[in-house]
């Protein structure tokens, strides 16, 4: 099929017999939710996405792909430029009080919703409570917890109308933090903080994210999402900066790394979201100039089951199998594209912040290789005694390079035999999070912005997002010090101590530092680099207003 002819659904009866019997079973099984106008007018931008977002709903979201599609069709008080740069959103501008605890966001006159009506200050003040409310069971619901009381109502102990974030008037919104964050601003640009159309939500529920019932404040309009396909967005005429948007259509094609690079090469996609690693070396020579690799504020990791199993109480043997991966080996033989190794939990780069890195890290492999089978025996085997636990991740080529690395490196250093197994994005993640039968496994966490806070959060013992159920009433109570902490030079001694805490007892074995790796057609321009690797449709353009290179 052509994309054209995937994107039409009403036109599927006119395709071959076997055809319509597949795109039949896929409804049957995945869901194919109705197009309301499947003909896309004016330009279009034809971008990858390595997998379905599991939700559109901001309070839904933990994944990247979920992320990159709401930087689209919504916006916060603040936004990012085109070089990651957080800018005026929602917000024209905005006052902090001396102590840094109160800000007042004044909105602006012209936003609208997709439907025209005004975005309002109550807009934002009811999403924000839906975010902290326990019975929403938002994955950042501890995102805002800078907020005054949030914490405590995401914990359940006081009501969501206790949120310090008001109203005062239809354009104005007053948000009170009990501590400084410097990073507050960076905060409220990301999708969880989005405001919500409250008549929609109110009269569809969760059935006002679909297609047909979205109604958006971003540059797009959600128009069609078919399931394991693609994604497809319409420019928001009623967007207060519409006219500063060249680009009508954006489809976001849901694709593997292979099929995107396949598909990139014959003009169907003119941004991808990756690079397969054995297409850059040609790539380097052929293509240098469609070919973006940039650092990157992200961490590929493999996590523990703390909460029961093999790993929950034997520190040792989790130190003796992150000690066993020759991490300079995987990023130079198996992912090849720049990465780093990885010896501590923050990537380097981080604003106001020093890496805290293992002291192995600079021990010469066979000296870490030996402390790795002493530690296994302290932790109770023998060598090649057959030692076996399943490592999770989910269904990739690159995940699965890595896996095979890794099983190799764990055998023949410690005789030890991980079976792999691997899921579709979204049951691997629903079963991550609920760790029903598993292990071990892999994910990867990119800076929502740019601050130790956001990796660190990750070991707060009741963190939605602490995947692996690690709890450390040092850790909690240091990086709670840290939040509190209004001096910067204080605060950055709290969040090393608080990562070495966590790093102690290796809760998850981080592997690499990421690199963004990008395709970008010459068509496409306005494209900059940048540690966020964040780019909004919006400050894109496609030369000569065609959609092909």
């Amino acid at each position: 099929m052509t994309v054209a002819e995937i994107m039409r659904c009403a036109n599927l009866a006119r395709k071959a017999a076997v055809a319509f019997l597949l795109l039949s079973l896929a409804i049957f099984v995945f869901g194919c939710w109705p197009n309301s106008n499947p003909e896309l007018d004016g330009s279009t931008l034809n971008r990858g996405l390595i997998g379905d977002p599991e939700s559109l709903d901001p309070h839904k979201i933990s994944s990247n792909q979920s992320a990159f599609v709401l930087l689209d069709i919504g916006e916060g008080l603040t936004s990012y430029g085109a070089d990651g740069a957080i800018i005026p959103g929602v917000a024209d501008r905005w006052e902090n009080t001396s102590d840094g605890l109160t800000y007042t966001f004044h909105l602006r006159q012209q936003a609208r919703w997709s439907d025209g009506s005004a975005v309002t200050a109550d807009d934002f003040e009811f999403a924000f409570k839906r975010l902290v409310d326990p019975e929403t069971a938002a994955p950042y619901a501890q995102y805002l917890s800078a907020i005054e009381n949030a914490l405590s109502i995401a914990n359940g102990n006081q009501s969501r109308e206790d949120l310090s974030v008001v109203a005062i008037d239809k354009h104005t919104l007053q948000i009170r933090l009990h501590t400084p964050a410097p990073h507050f601003l960076q905060l409220v640009a990301h999708p969880s903080t989005f405001p919500l159309h409250q008549e929609s939500f109110r009269t569809l529920g969760v059935e006002s994210f679909k297609p047909g019932n979205y109604v958006s404040n971003g540059a797009y309009q959600l128009v069609d999402w078919t399931v394991g396909s693609s994604i497809s967005l319409r420019r928001n005429e009623a967007y207060w900066a519409s006219q500063t948007t060249t680009i009508d259509n954006v489809i976001f094609h849901i694709v593997d790394q292979n099929a995107e690079f396949n598909r990139y090469r014959a003009r169907e996609i003119d941004v991808t979201a990756n690079v397969p690693e054995s297409a850059l070396p040609s790539l380097r020579k052929e293509r240098p100039s469609e070919l973006r690799v940039a650092p990157y504020l992200g961490v590929y990791y493999y996590g523990f089951n703390l909460v029961e199993g093999l790993f929950a109480n034997n520190l040792k043997l989790r130190q003796a199998l992150s000690m066993a991966i020759d991490r300079q080996a995987l990023v130079d033989q198996i992912t090849g594209r720049g990465e780093i190794p990885a010896y501590s939990w923050v990537p380097p780069g981080v604003h106001r912040y020093s890496q805290q890195p293992y002291d192995f890290s600079n021990l010469e492999k066979i000296e870490r290789e030996k402390f790795a089978r002493s530690l296994f025996g302290e932790a109770g085997f023998e060598l090649d005694q057959g030692l076996e636990f399943e490592l999770r991740y989910n269904t990739f080529d690159g995940n699965e390079r890595i896996a095979l690395a890794i099983q190799s490196m764990w055998r023949d250093v410690l005789g030890v035999e991980a079976k792999l197994g691997n899921e579709e994005l979204k049951v691997f993640i629903d079963n991550v999070r609920s760790r029903e039968n598993i292990e071990a496994f892999r994910l990867s966490w990119t800076g929502d912005y740019n601050d130790a806070v956001s990796f660190l959060q990750l070991f707060k013992s009741n963190n939605p997002s602490n995947f692996t159920g690690y709890s450390s009433s040092n850790f909690d109570k240091t990086f709670l010090l840290a939040e509190t902490e209004a001096d910067s030079d204080n605060r950055k001694i709290l969040l090393e101590k608080a990562e070495r805490i966590a790093m102690a007892d290796y809760p998850v074995i981080p592997l690499y530092f990421y690199v963004s790796k990008h395709l970008i057609s010459q068509s496409v321009l306005g494209w900059e680099n940048n540690v966020m690797d964040i780019h909004l449709s919006r400050h894109l353009s496609l030369h000569d207003g065609t959609d092909s290179p």
